[in-house]
């Protein structure tokens, strides 16, 4: 059975349309913001959306978190095609899933303040605006909606894995149409994690370069409906690995990646050569760009059109899947090769890679995959194809 990403939307550091991303993923322009906001006396680099995100009139206070303002600023570019599915279809036969590894922690951390001068949490606080599933559970109380609800929090693959799961539950007849993707909002939680793992850098990413230092983390949202009806973008192949080689580092002969990366070829019935396009996860750190390039040449060789677009992103976590997805989606759509962000200096130890990218009118773009590989060796690769 065939699935179809029917409507898209993306909000993150690129914008929150189409327009806004087209321009940056076609020009490279930098959407990155030098802020300490999240790292006290240490400015760096962060993925941060700076527009007005939209108020929520929902009155219980475990709906009020950033996280799912943002998720309600992509709703909306789909609101139309939401709105036509839950008509033709009904409330219960629509389902959401979300990936997220943040979720409302960014609102909590401000009640945790407010707690360490108190000596007590402020009456008004709710763990639910934590909980891994609050972002899918706001979308469906927001909507009324009474299918399937669910979170994915599989570190960086969790947007892509909602597709996925979105994939299954419409080939199981379970739903008729999915709200599907990965929001993901900035928090002193991740920032400083991540500051304290030594792998991000005070300079913009440089994905792939010899002179690489890590990520500059990001946030974002990136949404979908997923039917049968037939659509301009296909959701064409699914691929999955679990190496756990390490809790946060990749396993360095890339044969987790290898594997998923073979895994969705195989289910969407593709040789290596018709893919045009690898949105690569490219997170700029020693260890994922060499594993992932090594892995990357294995199975496409030298010549494939390959970018990371996480310079323009930032690495946006539990969104990050379902965003370059959408990346992906538009790429197709438009016939855009994105740009590959970097200084041009190659690492000299690893395979080479086609970096490429900033083409408009690509002909004869009909394959796109992308790839994501998370902690605990959590991988998938998503095929997309324009129909």
């Amino acid at each position: 059975m065939r699935c179809y990403l029917n409507a898209m939307a993306m909000v993150s550091a690129m914008g929150d349309s189409r327009e806004a991303a087209y321009h940056q993923l076609s020009t490279g322009d930098a959407g990155l913001t030098l802020t300490d906001q999240f790292s006290p006396g240490q400015p760096m680099p962060l993925g941060l959306y700076t527009g007005v995100l939209p108020s929520i009139s929902l009155e219980e206070p475990h709906w009020h978190s950033r996280n799912n303002r943002m998720a309600l600023a992509a709703l909306s570019q789909i609101q139309g095609a939401v709105d036509d599915a839950i008509g033709r279809f009904g409330q219960q036969r629509i389902g959401v899933v979300i990936g997220t590894s943040t979720s409302g922690i960014g609102d909590s951390e401000g009640f945790l303040k407010q707690r360490a001068k108190m000596g007590r949490m402020p009456p008004e606080y709710d763990y639910r605006l934590q909980e891994m599933g609050a972002t899918a559970a706001f979308i469906a109380a927001w909507l009324n909606l009474s299918g399937p609800v669910y979170g994915i929090s599989t570190a960086c693959s969790s947007g892509a894995k909602a597709l996925a799961s979105a994939r299954r539950l419409l080939r199981a007849g379970v739903c008729d149409a999915v709200i599907a993707g990965g929001v993901d909002t900035l928090c002193h939680l991740t920032v400083q994690g991540f500051t304290a793992l030594e792998a991000v850098s005070d300079a913009p990413c440089n994905p792939f370069s010899v002179n690489r230092q890590g990520i500059n983390i990001g946030e974002g949202a990136g949404l979908f409906l997923v039917t049968r009806d037939r659509g301009s973008v296909e959701l064409a192949g699914v691929g999955e690995s679990s190496d756990a080689h390490h809790i946060s580092a990749p396993d360095p002969s890339g044969a987790g990646a290898i594997r998923c990366m073979r895994a969705a070829l195989a289910d969407a019935d593709l040789s290596p050569e018709a893919i045009g396009y690898v949105n690569l996860h490219g997170t700029a750190t020693t260890l994922n760009d060499q594993m992932e390039a090594r892995a990357v040449a294995e199975v496409f060789g030298d010549t494939l059109p390959c970018s990371s677009t996480k310079p323009l992103t930032g690495h946006t976590l539990g969104a990050a899947g379902a965003l370059e997805a959408a990346i992906c989606w538009l790429a197709l759509n438009e016939g855009l090769v994105p740009r590959h962000v970097w200084d041009a200096q190659p690492d000299p130890e690893l395979p080479t890679l086609n970096l490429t990218g900033g083409q408009r009118d690509v002909k004869g773009l009909e394959y796109a995959l992308s790839n994501s590989f998370a902690f605990g060796g959590n991988n998938i690769s998503l095929i997309l194809r324009r129909t």
